[in-house]
């Protein structure tokens, strides 16, 4: 049984609980093979200039291939064109398609992500029919238009205003949304605007979604962007004068348009960090192959200490990414497939949306410390247009800004949190109380482990969820008098993404143990042993910042820095380097990431 959002801070499950690549079956394996080779064959030898010339022909032709393919249609229904595809597949075809161009990845993303999901989940069965056919195929695609010049992360200041018509057959939105992916190139909006009366402010105005089709009255499409990176891709403004929309595009409820807006963000954050883990697996190849092929000092620069701690260090990293990736899609699977009704969809998509920032956050920075890696594997020539990661970096960069800024999603991480323990929906005060009092008694020295694999990093795993917790009790009081104190939440968020991080490496590598004994888990252990011992430190130093920030002039505050530093005591010795280097060896000789 899957734990709810946010129970990992308070609650333990067995290896065998949570998915992992390697519960793929015979169909996901081949799903896999069939959307990589996709990639690599029809995606990667388009430029961005070839994406996007001819007002995007080859982008749509592109798009029309992974319809024909299934890809488009793969979370959607079998009745209204889809393919009814479960969960874990949607996560493989995101990574699949991380394989390829940035520039196109964000294309199909925007379609069939954001643009495509809010009329699956909360569309009206004429709805549905009537346009969720043809974006399976790729014939329409799909934009989402939420951002505005002053409703970028704050999307509820939307200035967009809806009137209902004098006939009241249509609503009439005034407006302009800005930095819409696939603007140029689309045929179905998901637009949100403020239904209001007429002389009433638009700020006091109902929040909605609106599905506009690209032909109706009134919606206009700006210029494209001249955009740092994802050249290959569409992004302009849309702009409502008195655009017409019949009112049975309203999309779900009046009002209900937040429901609509931030679960989908959630699902899009989801998507975007698998998307990410794809993208960095395909970065490792790269990486390698260039190491292999050029030569320094009479050998090899793969042959260097330095260059292996950058691949070994790009590998583990991608390797903690994927397993969280995979974790949250299975948990996902089991609260949500299969629902039907908006309101359903509304309350599972939302029960994750702690676990969707930190896959968003964890990913897009995993993707970007792997594309400057590789720029500097490649030396100067990584610095040059001409070759492949001056344009790797450029695109990775937009990922830290897509779905919610990383800074917003630390945000969203602790305030949810801290908004379930105070209304009790996240059972944390017990558990907090009883971490408090573990941490003033604490002896590292009263410590045995077993002596068996993965028990140095299930102990370490252990002391760092109660430093979490008693981090949180430390500072709850400074929190109640100022709940959106950014400061103290954006380093709350750093310990809690950091603690599900180190957890799903080291669950998939006690799976792989369990399953398959010391030999074949090696690389596994050695992964979850490198970023575990790694990533303790800082889970102390952050949380003896937030004390420290918290409790300043408290005659306890150094009692209880001592006790963090007393439980982040590493009690088992680990030899990072030695580590590092077998990981990064092994994948230097799979000429690619091997878990």
């Amino acid at each position: 049984m899957a734990l709810k959002g946010g129970e990992f801070l308070i609650n333990d499950i067995m290896p065998e609980e949570m998915f992992t690549p390697e519960d793929f079956n015979k169909e996901h394996k081949m799903l896999e093979k069939a959307v990589i080779e996709f990639a690599e064959k029809e995606v990667v030898p388009r430029s961005a200039h070839d994406l996007k010339a001819d007002g995007g022909k080859i982008s749509i032709a592109l798009m029309q291939k992974a319809g024909e393919l299934g890809l488009l249609g793969a979370g959607v229904p079998e009745e209204y064109g889809g393919e009814g595809m479960d969960t874990i597949s949607n996560c493989i075809i995101a990574e699949g398609l991380g394989y390829g161009s940035s520039s196109f990845t964000t294309t199909f993303a925007a379609h069939n992500g954001i643009g495509t999901l809010p009329l699956n989940y909360f569309g009206t069965d004429a709805q549905k029919k009537k346009y969720l056919e043809k974006l399976c195929t790729g014939e329409s695609i799909a934009a989402y238009c939420l951002t505005e010049s002053e409703a970028g992360s704050d999307a509820l200041n939307s200035k967009t205003s809806a009137i209902l018509s004098k006939d009241k057959k249509h609503y009439i939105l005034n407006g302009e949304k800005i930095f819409i992916t696939n603007g140029s190139w689309a045929e179905l909006f998901t637009v949100y605007a403020k239904i209001i009366e007429e002389g009433q402010n638009v700020e006091d105005g109902k929040f909605t979604a609106f599905l506009i089709e690209k032909d109706f009255p009134g919606i206009s499409i700006g210029v494209e962007e001249d955009k740092l990176g994802i050249r290959g891709s569409s992004t302009t403004s849309v702009i409502l004068k008195d655009c017409m929309v019949p009112v049975e595009n309203v999309l779900y409820d009046i009002g209900k348009g937040h429901k609509i807006a931030f679960n989908i963000l959630n699902i899009g954050r989801a998507k975007l960090g698998q998307m990410s883990s794809g993208g960095s697996k395909k970065i490792i190849s790269m990486a390698i192959k260039q190491a292999k092929e050029r030569k320094q000092f009479g050998m090899p620069i793969a042959n260097f200490g330095m260059i292996k701690n950058m691949i070994g260090d790009m590998t583990v990293r991608t390797y903690i990414s994927q397993s969280l990736q995979y974790r949250i899609t299975g948990d996902m699977k089991d609260t949500f497939s299969g629902k039907k009704d908006p309101d359903i969809n509304s309350k599972a998509i939302e029960e994750y949306a702690i676990e969707c920032s930190i896959s968003k956050v964890y990913g897009a920075e995993t993707s970007m410390i792997c594309a400057d890696k590789l720029v500097q594997i490649f030396g100067g020539m990584g610095f040059i247009e001409e070759y492949p990661p001056a344009e790797i970096y450029r695109d990775a960069r937009i990922l830290r800004i897509f779905e919610g800024t990383d800074e917003i999603n630390r945000l969203l991480t602790a305030g949810t949190i801290l908004k379930r323990v105070m209304t009790g929906r996240l059972n944390l005060m017990g558990a907090v109380g009883e971490a408090y009092k573990f941490a003033s008694s604490y002896n590292p020295a009263s410590v045995e482990l077993k002596d068996e694999p993965l028990a140095g990093e299930e102990h370490t795993l252990k002391m760092a969820k109660t430093i979490a917790l008693a981090t949180i009790k430390n500072t709850m009081a400074k929190l109640v008098m100022n709940p959106e104190d950014q400061e103290l939440l954006a380093i709350i968020a750093e310990i809690v993404m950091e603690i599900y991080a180190m957890e799903s490496g080291i669950l998939r590598a006690k799976k792989m143990l369990t399953k398959n004994g010391v030999e074949k888990a090696e690389y596994y252990i050695a992964a979850a042993s490198v970023y575990s011992s790694e990533i303790m430190p800082k889970i102390a130093f952050w949380a003896k910042q937030a004390v420290a920030y918290a409790m300043d002039n408290d005659p306890l505050l150094k009692e209880k820095l001592n006790e963090i530093d007393n439980m982040a005591y590493n009690i088992k010795p680990v030899n990072y380097i030695k580590l590092r280097k077998t990981i990064a060896e092994r994948v230097i000789k799979a000429k690619k990431y091997i878990f």
